[in-house]
């Protein structure tokens, strides 16, 4: 996991060009206000790992948004048995 810098919002917007610099060392900057993150910045190489693991991600489908055909054959198969 990356490093990560913590600066307030209000340092971020005025130093955007040195914090720009930064992230590639820290890797990622959380934004804050009040003592909250109310976003981030990434490097480049973080928003490259970022994109990778989203498009790896799984996707869940519930059983009403399978059509008849597909539902069908789910029902129909066999544990171990190599369909065809």
């Amino acid at each position: 996991m990356a490093n990560v810098l913590q600066v307030s919002a209000t340092k971020f917007s005025r130093s955007f060009a040195r914090y720009q610099d930064e992230a590639h060392s820290a890797g990622v900057i959380e934004v804050t206000s009040h003592d909250r993150v109310i976003g981030g910045y990434l490097s480049a190489k973080e928003l490259e790992n970022y994109l990778r693991l989203k498009k790896n991600e799984r996707e869940v489908v519930t059983f009403e948004e399978f059509d008849d055909e597909t539902l069908s054959e789910l029902r129909n198969t066999k544990w171990g048995v190599v369909s065809e």
